[in-house]
């Protein structure tokens, strides 16, 4: 190696972006996700519970299901995905 690509790279160093680097912050995407895929179950649990109890809004009840619903329909989509993809690994010749 010579001296011009030592130099080269501790001029670039700098100029590098903070974006390439991934961001792991808060854990990552998989966990924000799982979290807010909880929060959507539990606000449907909440809004049932309500409703049988204190016989709450109707509309929010319907809203809060529908969308604890479609969150349980991505997740379910999502493992799917996973367990194919997974299948399909271990069809592979090693």
């Amino acid at each position: 190696m010579d001296i011009r690509s030592t130099l080269a790279a501790q001029a670039y160093q700098p100029q590098r972006l903070p974006q390439a680097a991934p961001a792991q912050e808060d854990g990552g995407a998989f966990t924000q996700a799982m979290t807010n895929f909880a929060e959507t179950v539990a606000q449907g649990e909440m809004q049932a519970r309500a409703a049988m109890t204190t016989g709450a809004d109707p509309h929010a009840l319907v809203t809060a299901l529908a969308q604890t619903e479609l969150a349980v329909q991505t997740a379910v989509t999502v493992r799917d995905r996973v367990v194919e993809a997974y299948q399909e690994l271990l069809r592979m010749p090693v």
